[in-house]
């Protein structure tokens, strides 16, 4: 007697969605005083990894103090994966240089996402996050609720270099079909 063996191939694959919990979208907002690494100024953009997940913003011409403003979105399948934000100067004849890095740690504020604070006023403090040597932060970093979504900014004070910092908002987007949080 032979018995029907199943193989592994013929089990349901499971689907990007499956595993999903939402977007985070992150707002690049400026930079503040970065690093020279030209003659007299730099050519800076962000780039922003998690897991295999790789986004960067616009290139700003001969500007240590570059204002971005761009939405950058990254798909959430697992929150204790830290985000790397690494600043680059951008030239044209040779390799990218390197102007500093950080880690963003969003473990904080997927609890605040999770209390669902539907009915707060705008602009109500949810949570706060204090400087410390295991994080990035610039300063004290609030996580709040406004028009309806939670929101935190952070100031990042960049790593491996001699000056910097990176201004950044984190919002979240929910999406239907997602396993949710």
């Amino acid at each position: 007697m032979d018995s029907p063996i199943t193989p592994s191939s013929a089990r349901t694959p499971t689907s990007m969605m499956d595993n999903l919990l939402g977007i985070l979208r992150i707002r690049v907002k400026r930079g503040v005083n970065l690093a020279v690494r030209d003659v007299r100024s730099s050519d800076p953009y962000v780039v922003v990894k998690m897991g295999n997940q790789k986004l960067k913003t616009r290139v700003v011409k001969k500007d240590v103090n570059p204002e971005w403003n761009e939405d950058l979105t990254l798909s959430i399948t697992d929150p204790n994966l830290p985000i790397k934000l690494t600043v680059y100067d951008h030239d044209t004849f040779s390799k990218d240089d390197k102007m500093g890095d950080a880690e963003i740690d969003i473990k904080t504020y997927i609890e605040a996402l999770k209390m669902h604070l539907e009915e707060l006023p705008g602009g109500t403090i949810i949570s706060k996050v204090q400087p410390s040597r295991n994080n990035c932060l610039a300063e004290e970093s609030c996580i709040f609720w406004s028009e309806g979504r939670v929101v935190q900014d952070l100031v990042l004070r960049l790593r491996n270099v001699e000056c910097g910092e990176v201004e950044i908002q984190l919002q979240w987007i929910d999406l239907p079909g997602s396993k949710g949080l």
